[in-house]
């Protein structure tokens, strides 16, 4: 008896620490809206999604070998984290920073708060998925969509007429990317989260640069202003780096689902920051839609009860 009331608290507080990471991951990668958008009118996306992904990969790399980790060798390891690396970080990051060249980045992150109904229907389809999807994860999907609108506003949904259709499916595709993902990511279980991610970020590097060289010649840009490096910096080490260490280690722990339910707290966390930061007016819309995203978010994580249950 006592054995089993004292797994209980510390299942909960687990569970807690693991809540608190993805609203953590969700700030951060929220924040990521407004640092693009910062940086997007000096540096194009193909350069900036390079110099962010290479940054973040020699930090990663860096950290593995200071933690006495060792690089995969197997080359079946390297092609599944190429894969990784294009589906979490190469793709979405170039997609969402050209679309937020042409549309605002409002409605980049209403748009983006879609990888947990794709995630759902990939799901729903296959049957892939470590969570089981249950009828109280769809009320929650539901609340959460519901929030992001309330959360962005209906001036920034109206805006969808009139922005460019291709960079609103650009956005989308990075959605999409996103929900791929966390169930590619799963491969990946055994091995330690900062080598996962340092292996993917790798990948994705050689798959920037050459894009970025060809397509841009970056070494012809003038150069960007001090913000706009800023920016970029804050994105690879902060928003990509340290991202993607907490990011697989949710994969872990919550599964695919429930990491992919944080893309509503992502867009936000991106609204109540421009709120602050850039000066956007705070409404009683954004507030009502805070309170629907955490309540679609809580759906969507906690367990099932018969789940909590000590197994006798």
């Amino acid at each position: 008896m006592s054995t089993q009331a004292e797994q209980a608290p510390s299942a909960q507080t687990t569970l807690a620490g693991e809540i608190g990471l993805l609203l953590l991951l969700s700030l951060i990668w929220g924040s990521s809206f407004t640092l693009i958008k910062v940086a997007i009118p000096s540096i194009p996306p193909f350069t900036m999604v390079a110099v962010r992904v290479t940054l973040a990969a020699i930090l990663l790399l860096l950290i593995a070998t200071a933690q006495g980790h060792a690089l995969p060798r197997q080359g079946p390891v390297w092609a599944t984290l190429l894969v990784q690396g294009m589906l979490q970080s190469a793709l979405p990051f170039t997609l969402i920073s050209w679309g937020e060249a042409h549309i605002t980045s409002g409605l980049a992150g209403v748009l983006n708060a879609t990888p947990p109904m794709f995630v759902l229907a990939i799901a729903l389809m296959t049957g892939r998925g470590r969570q089981a999807i249950s009828g109280r994860k769809i009320v929650g999907v539901a609340l959460g969509l519901t929030g992001v609108a309330l959360t962005v506003g209906i001036d920034a949904l109206s805006g969808i007429g009139t922005a460019a259709s291709l960079a609103q499916t650009a956005v989308l595709g990075a959605s999409l990317s996103y929900a791929l993902a966390p169930l590619w990511g799963q491969r990946f279980k055994n091995l330690p989260a900062i080598v996962t991610a340092a292996g993917a970020m790798s990948c994705a590097a050689i798959l920037m640069l050459p894009g970025a060289a060809m397509l841009e010649r970056p070494w012809t840009l003038a150069p960007p202003p001090p913000e706009a490096i800023a920016s970029v910096v804050t994105l690879a080490i902060v928003c990509t780096a340290l991202a993607m260490v907490i990011y697989f280690r949710l994969i872990r722990t919550l599964g695919p689902l429930d990491t992919a339910s944080g893309s509503y707290l992502r867009a936000g966390f991106a609204v109540m920051l421009g709120t602050t930061l850039l000066g956007e007016r705070l409404t009683w819309s954004i507030l009502a839609g805070m309170a629907l995203v955490l309540a679609g978010v809580i759906m969507v994580t906690l367990p099932a009860r018969h789940d909590q249950k000590p197994r006798g």
